[in-house]
């Protein structure tokens, strides 16, 4: 057999899971979808799991390739990452976007991976509402309340000032960035190249 560097190797090698069976042994969860209940209850229950296990892992890596989704479902599952005993490293493929990029960069600090392909995207969330005038207004509470804990993660997860998050990653239109601006940022800490 070829014992070539090539992109599999390069993915073993990042993920760290030589000497396992398969990647749950190795403390490793796929996230490649949207980010919903389901995709998140998945997620959750992983690192549950894993924090259970007598045999406790040294880290557990969170791979996610996903262009966003639900915000409620996404701070659910990152209250779990950073309840986790275990360290949650992250890994960050083909398009993290919305959602995608906040749970990305709630890996542990130093430990968030992007490679060069890696597509980044950081907004402002879109959601809707109906109802009586009243019900909306009420609602009106919960959408300030979403902007002011997307703004204080941004700041716990990349050490920008407010003001900073709401100039450079949180504006009226989209922010698209690669990775070595990822990295600028202090969203990600490492560059990974897999061939």
């Amino acid at each position: 057999m070829n014992k070539r560097n090539d992109g599999m190797n390069g993915h073993v090698n990042m993920i760290n899971g030589m000497g396992h069976n398969n990647l749950e042994e190795a403390g490793v969860y796929l996230l490649m979808e949207d980010i919903t209940v389901e995709s998140c209850k998945g997620a959750i229950q992983f690192i549950l799991e894993r924090n259970l296990d007598k045999k406790s892992l040294k880290q557990l890596k969170l791979i996610i390739n996903s262009p966003g989704g639900d915000l409620s479902s996404c701070f659910a599952l990152i209250d779990t990452m950073k309840g986790s005993k275990i360290p949650v490293h992250t890994v960050g493929l083909g398009l993290i976007a919305s959602c995608g990029l906040l749970l990305f960069i709630t890996g542990e600090k130093g430990h968030r991976v992007l490679t060069p392909n890696t597509s980044i995207l950081s907004h402002q969330y879109s959601w809707g509402g109906w109802g009586k005038e009243h019900e909306l207004f009420a609602l009106r509470k919960e959408w300030d309340l979403t902007t002011e804990r997307m703004v204080e993660h941004y700041k716990k997860c990349t050490d920008m000032k407010e003001q900073d998050i709401r100039d450079i990653l949180l504006p009226p239109e989209d922010v698209w960035m690669s990775a070595k601006e990822a990295k600028k940022y202090g969203i990600a800490d490492v560059i990974k190249t897999v061939y």
